[in-house]
């Protein structure tokens, strides 16, 4: 039985499988590959050793022979509709997180794929990390470039790169798309986060939305937009520039991402769900733990990019029967956990960026390899056969005195939590370490409620607990 959401009145209802035998499958599949390709082997024994990683979460694809369709069937897979060559069809399961498999004839000999593809974020740090002689096939912005890293035959370990884009087909988007990808980038790094009424930051970000997408259309605005809020973290975050460094030595990138978190005060929730909204995100799991533990979530997914949000808010009890995701909450007269953060950082959306960012990891092998770099790791929230999480210890930011001197004058922190967070700060940001088996997607509720009551900035103010 897999954990789900509690009942909420205005959202689908979500209980993810648990796809254990598909993803027994597609890993014999990937492990009699391995066995034949010394690069791809030795490749994977590297993600493991220097990473902390899996060397099938990193895979976007593989081909099989039209022989292995009926038991792909038969483990969940089906067929997805999405441009591919002539003659493929592409398989995928639809409620599990894995690798797509593209069906061809010769796709296989043997039992063993013809091609696995990799997803590095970046192809041509790929290609110049592991110092290989490849010819990159796509223009720069195109949604789908690739490179056949080591040929065997008529296949081979290939790496690909998405910008906004889920087909096999590599086709050209037109003349000057290119710098246009390059000027939507620009758009989302110099956005300015600092403002000094919060709706205006609002208004800012929704103008340079409208603009990058009108650049490069939403599906590549979004790939583009969360690149740059992983770089924003990634710049407040000790732990996440030292496991970005060990990917990167690989040319892997971030692309292991398993989800980004956000806290957002009641004020600006509905509209940062509204942002995420015009960039294609569509709603998943909303989880309401008001009762319990004073917080909501909404989970969104862009089903283009994969991308997955997990938004966090503070919520009284008996809101439930409200749609707090497009009506504005009004204030609460308390801070609970999530509230407090903004209020001594500012939202992820804008002052503070993310609270952390979930990637998909070798559990016990990354927090062993981080504590060899002085990274330690909190107690995993999340212990299951299917899914198993936990924080890095908190990065702890400095408190800027206006803001804890406005929460200390209406009273929702007293005297002596304002000197300590004015003099020591509070825990802004972490890196968690996750990982997943049978291809589950979901979240388990109790579990999120622990980590945000273990990480209140209340609670931290010990040294013992930061």
């Amino acid at each position: 039985m897999t954990p789900h959401p509690v009942s909420d009145p205005f959202a689908p209802q979500f209980d993810w499988p648990l796809a254990f035998e598909a993803e027994r499958t597609l890993r014999e599949f990937i492990g009699a590959f391995l066995s034949r390709n010394p690069f791809a082997r030795r490749l994977s024994a590297r993600m493991r050793d220097e990473t902390g990683t899996d060397f099938y979460e990193w895979v976007d694809h593989m081909t099989l022979a039209p022989e292995h369709s009926a038991g792909l069937a038969a483990v969940g897979l089906e067929e997805e509709r999405v441009d591919a060559p002539a003659g493929t069809r592409v398989f995928h399961h639809p409620r599990a997180m894995m690798p797509r498999v593209l069906v061809r004839e010769g796709g296989s000999a043997g039992g063993v794929p013809g091609v696995v593809a990799l997803r590095p974020e970046s192809l041509a740090d790929f290609i110049g990390r592991h110092g290989i002689d490849a010819e990159i096939r796509g223009e720069f912005g195109s949604g789908f470039r690739r490179a056949m890293i080591v040929p065997d035959g008529g296949g081979g370990l290939e790496a690909v790169e998405r910008l906004g884009c889920r087909s096999f087909v590599t086709r050209d988007r037109g003349p000057g798309f290119a710098a246009r990808v390059v000027r939507a980038r620009e758009l989302w790094r110099m956005r300015r986060r600092d403002f000094a009424d919060d709706a205006e930051g609002i208004a800012h970000a929704l103008a340079i939305q409208e603009r990058a997408v009108e650049c490069v259309g939403a599906d590549a605005a979004c790939e583009l937009f969360f690149s740059e809020e992983r770089a924003y973290w990634e710049f407040r975050n000790a732990a996440a520039r030292i496991q970005k460094r060990r990917q990167d030595g690989l040319g892997l990138g971030w692309a292991n991402h398993d989800h980004h978190t956000f806290r957002c005060s009641r004020a600006l929730f509905a509209d940062v769900i509204g942002f995420f909204g015009r960039l294609g995100f569509q709603r998943r799991e909303r989880y309401y733990a008001g009762a319990e533990a004073g917080w909501g979530a909404q989970i969104m997914e862009q089903p283009v990019t994969g991308i997955v949000v997990f938004a966090d808010v503070d919520l009284l009890p008996g809101e439930v029967a409200v749609d707090f995701t497009t009506q504005r909450l009004p204030g609460a007269g308390r801070l609970g956990t999530v509230g407090l953060w903004c209020a001594l950082h500012g939202d992820s959306f804008l002052q503070a960026g993310m609270h952390h960012l979930e990637a998909r990891f070798d559990f016990p092998r990354l927090r062993d390899q981080l504590a060899g770099e002085g990274i330690g790791t909190m107690k995993p929230f999340s212990d299951f056969p299917f899914l198993r999480q936990a924080f890095t210890e908190g990065q702890r930011w400095p408190v800027d005195r206006s803001r804890a001197e406005r929460i200390l004058r209406e009273g929702l922190i007293s005297r002596e939590q304002f000197d300590a967070f004015v003099n020591s700060g509070a825990i802004g940001s972490h890196l968690e370490n996750l990982q997943r088996k049978g291809g589950y997607k979901g979240f388990n509720q109790k579990s999120v409620s622990a980590i945000i009551a273990a990480t209140d900035p209340r609670r931290m103010l010990d040294p013992v607990h930061a």
